[in-house]
């Protein structure tokens, strides 16, 4: 393992946590959107993750040598199929207008659950922070170890 291995390791979570509040964020903020582009309600958003390669030699070179994984990465986006939330609100613009339709006055909100939302939040702010102290860790271990040679 190389002297910046860790701190490339904690560096690729770093990344990884800072898309994950990147796409919270977003989803928090269309928590009320009842029309997108599509004409559809806000779908949830999230992140998947997945671990980082970079070629198949240095797979290979890995599982040889039983060194320890690269890192994170993100492996897409995806939409929460989750069905959306029905809400009873017939002065709302994108209600169900039509008469004698069972889903009259009811409006298709986003499959955004704010509560969810915050949890995840706070679970990448939390995983955030650790790799930051990990990257705190490597580098004080590498500034003691100059400090050896004096």
């Amino acid at each position: 393992m190389g002297v910046f291995d860790s701190i490339n390791i904690s560096a690729s979570g770093l990344t990884a946590q800072r898309m994950r509040l990147d796409v919270i964020a977003g989803n928090i903020a269309n928590a009320n959107t009842t029309r997108g582009v599509d004409g559809q309600p806000y779908r949830r958003q999230i992140v998947t993750l997945g671990e980082r390669t970079t070629s198949f030699q240095n797979v290979l070179n890995q599982e040889l040598s039983q060194s320890t994984g690269q890192g994170v990465r993100v492996t897409g986006i995806v939409k929460d199929e989750t069905p959306f939330k029905l809400v009873y609100d017939p002065n709302h613009p994108d209600a169900v207008k039509t008469p004698g339709d069972p889903m009259f006055g009811y409006v298709r909100m986003p499959n955004v659950d704010i509560a969810r939302e915050m949890v995840d939040m706070i679970s990448a702010t939390r995983s955030y922070e650790a790799s930051v102290t990990a990257v705190n860790a490597a580098k004080a271990q590498a500034l003691k170890a100059l400090e050896i040679g004096k």
